[in-house]
Order: structure tokens, then C-alpha cells, then sequence
């Protein structure tokens, strides 16, 4: 996890982290409070909610808690791993309450196949940024 990153996540969520993906192509980093309180929100819903049952069960099969390590590591489940291709160069990109972790390459293409366009532009300009 690069140092930056860590640094600010350790100061505000502590060192626990719950790491999954909803399509095995990417990895997600959650704080775990903020992951808890995504569970929180998912508890609203009833159990046989379909939306519901399907993101729980991606979340949990590729699911899975860590600690970071002395070194400023964390653990992602090589199955995980694996799927999502994060083996070599990666990009770690930060999205407010979580990071998400793509390889390079996979990334770069996907940059390419969804441009930004002006239309993206304006809705954003909307929130005044």
C-alpha cells in the first residue's frame, strides 16, 4: 500500500482492512469501519433481497479481512489475486472511501475504452469542482 495512502487510512480507520471485488477484476481496500458500515446499510435490506444477495456473494468469495504488516502490506487472497491479475505493475487508485487496485495495463485500457468526455465534464462542473 503506498505510503501516502496508508498514512492517512491508519490515522483516521486504524490498520484493518477488509479487501474484496465485485467483478474479480479489480481489487478493493476498505478501511474496515468503512466496510462495516456498508454491512450496516446491506442489514437494511431483506435477506432474500436479490440485489443483496448478490453483492455479498462476491464480496464474501473474494472477501476476505487483514491487518497491514510491519512493512506497510496487506495480504490479498491469491485467489483473488489470481482473478484481478495484480502480479506485476498495478495501479492503486484512491475513491474516497476505499482504494481499488487494477493491473496496469488492464487499467490503462480501460482509460482508453471510456474516455472522459465533456458531457462527464459538466456533471462534475455541477458540484463545482
Amino acid at each position: 500500500m503506498p505510503t501516502a495512502f496508508r498514512r492517512l487510512i491508519e490515522e483516521k480507520h486504524g490498520s484493518e482492512f477488509y479487501i474484496t471485488s465485485l467483478t474479480g477484476d479489480s481489487v478493493r481496500i476498505y478501511p474496515l469501519p468503512e466496510w462495516e458500515s456498508i454491512e450496516q446499510r446491506l442489514s437494511l435490506l431483506p435477506t432474500m433481497d436479490p440485489a443483496r444477495r448478490k453483492f455479498l456473494d462476491r464480496t464474501n468469495y473474494y472477501g476476505q479481512q487483514t491487518t497491514v504488516d510491519g512493512q506497510g502490506r496487506v495480504l490479498i487472497h491469491p485467489l483473488l489475486r489470481k482473478s484481478a491479475a495484480v502480479v506485476g505493475d498495478v495501479a492503486v487508485l484512491g475513491y474516497l472511501t476505499y482504494l481499488e487496485v487494477w493491473e496496469l495495463d488492464t487499467f490503462k485500457q480501460r482509460l482508453l475504452s471510456d474516455p472522459y468526455t465533456e458531457e462527464d465534464e459538466a456533471a462534475i462542473a455541477r458540484l463545482g469542482i
